[in-house]
């Protein structure tokens, strides 16, 4: 059995590496065809670029309910984080669908596989 404590790490690697890609999405890369289904190719009008920093925060959050759930950081606030992961695994398992039906290839095949996994590692450390 896995300690859920390497799971929730290789859980925050992941949302590390989707944070940057909203941050480089946010800062005008053009790569729109890779999220929201391609419905912008190219750079981001400004508004979604703004949203793409407020993901960020969120990102930023759910990691540190998946870490504090596993007993890796602010084990102060672990009653919070046992229900709360519920929550993250329901986002992922929607993140997980939507990036798996979406219309764009690109995002389908970057992006289906990495929601996939963080569905298994929410899960993973949800139970235990």
């Amino acid at each position: 059995m896995l300690d859920p404590a390497y799971v929730a790490y290789l859980f925050s690697a992941l949302i590390a590496f989707v944070v940057l890609f909203q941050f480089a999405l946010a800062l005008g890369a053009p790569w729109g065809e890779m999220t929201l289904g391609g419905k912008f190719p190219g750079r981001l009008p400004p508004r979604v670029r703004i949203a793409a920093l407020i993901q960020i925060v969120v990102l930023t959050f759910i990691a540190l309910i998946v870490l504090t759930r596993a007993g890796v950081v602010f084990n102060q606030y672990s009653a919070i984080a046992k229900p709360a992961i519920w929550g993250v695994v329901v986002l992922n398992l929607v993140g997980a669908i939507l990036n798996t039906i979406t219309p764009s290839k690109k995002e389908r095949m970057l992006w289906a596989p990495v929601a996939i996994v963080l569905l298994i590692c929410a899960t993973y450390v949800a139970v235990n």
